[in-house]
């Protein structure tokens, strides 16, 4: 039966959210989702948008990219969700394949989800590894939805879920010698990403990231990188802490595992860390992290992903729209107060919270979906397929210059 996009966002508003949609329409995207096709998708009334939101950098590769739909009917055909707490042979492939991918000595993977998820697990190894309770995370993080991950997170409704974790501390962002004091012997780890998205794309200097690194090892604290929407190629790197030459202890890789076909995430770490896990075996387990499903498909994503080499193309585009965001923040001076990122993983600040919805609903009614961070909610963030051509880098500019004409 087919239902007209007044009837279905009405059904949403009475049997989810009457907030939500509010929330959406603020932002000029109470639309309905509705065919996917690389770069764009469609709404049910066929009108075209260029999705630079990739549900929070998930659909790295485009919307349903079609080697990954095909994966996913062929095991569908094949095999199911599995036994999570049994083994089977995607389970082991793809860790195998996840320890070829990443940089560095990280062999050893525990499957979740989600982000959040991956979070929860890395804070309990880092506790349980190491003894101690301290976990700090550099201001201005956002690392998910779940009871860890919200702790470490710098959240304007924190308090309304508290009391949250306890031994839960903040590290002031870049700030080298507040991290030499406050990483002790009782730290169990520290937490960043290397590019906080959410906080209006701000990086993480190769000297901090190198700081941290140090004053971790020579404490005994294990350090920690989340890479959910700056790793698998968006910065133009497979992950961007390869820049800083830095070995972390933990590595968490969000949803883009699964390339937006299907819900999976990973937390990988080193083999001396999974000492404890054979110590301790199935002390954490995810129902349906690591599905044999998900292990399918995430294992193709992976080809495709060493296959195409994104990163090539998010560091080529990254900086044709990087380049066409500064002109246009330059003709624009009183509305774009400044631009950081790298690759695609872009944010312009528009220096209100108001400005910034304003923006994202002139942009959408241009075809361009962007969304305001999380944090900082006066930046708005680009993050398109990292397989953008140069026609929707030029697409995604005109749109930024015409909403920009009409606010």
């Amino acid at each position: 039966m087919n239902h007209t996009t007044t009837e279905i966002l009405n059904k949403y508003e009475m049997y989810f959210s009457a907030s939500h949609r509010a929330v959406l329409k603020n932002r000029g995207h109470a639309i309905v989702e509705d065919r996917r096709e690389g770069d764009y998708i469609y709404d049910l009334d066929g009108k075209r948008y260029i999705d630079c939101i990739s549900s929070l950098s998930i659909h790295n590769l485009g919307r349903r990219p079609a080697a990954i739909v095909e994966e996913l009917r062929r095991a569908i055909q094949e095999t199911d969700q599995g036994n999570f707490p049994m083994i089977s042979e995607e389970k082991a492939t793809l860790a195998e394949k996840i320890s070829r991918f990443v940089p560095a000595k990280l062999e050893c993977t525990v499957f979740s989800v989600i982000r959040g998820e991956s979070i929860d697990f890395a804070c309990k190894l880092a506790r349980g590894s190491t003894g101690r309770k301290e976990l700090l995370a550099v201001d201005g993080s956002w690392f998910g939805q779940t009871g860890f991950a919200m702790s470490l997170s710098d959240r304007e409704d924190r308090e309304m879920y508290g009391p949250l974790i306890p031994n839960v501390g903040q590290l002031p962002f870049g700030d080298i010698e507040a991290a030499r004091k406050m990483i002790t012997k009782t730290t169990a780890a520290v937490f960043i990403e290397p590019v906080q998205a959410e906080n209006n794309c701000r990086q993480a200097g190769r000297e901090y990231l190198q700081s941290l690194g140090k004053f971790c090892a020579k404490k005994g604290a294990l350090l920690i990188l989340d890479e959910t929407q700056s790793g698998m190629g968006r910065t133009g790197k497979k992950f961007a802490f390869e820049e800083s030459g830095i070995i972390p202890d933990v590595l968490v890789i969000g949803e883009a595992l699964g390339a937006g076909v299907f819900p999976i995430a990973a937390t990988v770490f080193t083999q001396r860390l999974n000492r404890f896990m054979n110590a301790h075996p199935m002390i954490h387990l995810s129902t349906f992290g690591g599905s044999d499903l998900g292990c399918r498909v995430a294992q193709k994503a992976l080809e495709e992903y060493e296959r195409l080499k994104p990163w090539d193309n998010a560091a080529r585009a990254g900086k044709k729209l990087r380049e066409g965001l500064e002109i246009l923040s330059n003709s624009h001076p009183d509305t774009i107060k400044s631009l950081d990122g790298r690759g695609l993983l872009l944010s312009i600040d528009m220096g209100t919270a108001d400005t910034a919805l304003a923006f994202c609903r002139a942009a959408a009614e241009k075809g361009l979906l962007v969304c305001p961070g999380d944090v900082a909610r006066c930046s708005v963030v680009f993050r398109p397929s990292l397989l953008i051509s140069e026609q929707t880098v030029v697409e995604i500019l005109q749109a930024v210059s015409d909403a920009l004409a009409v606010m």
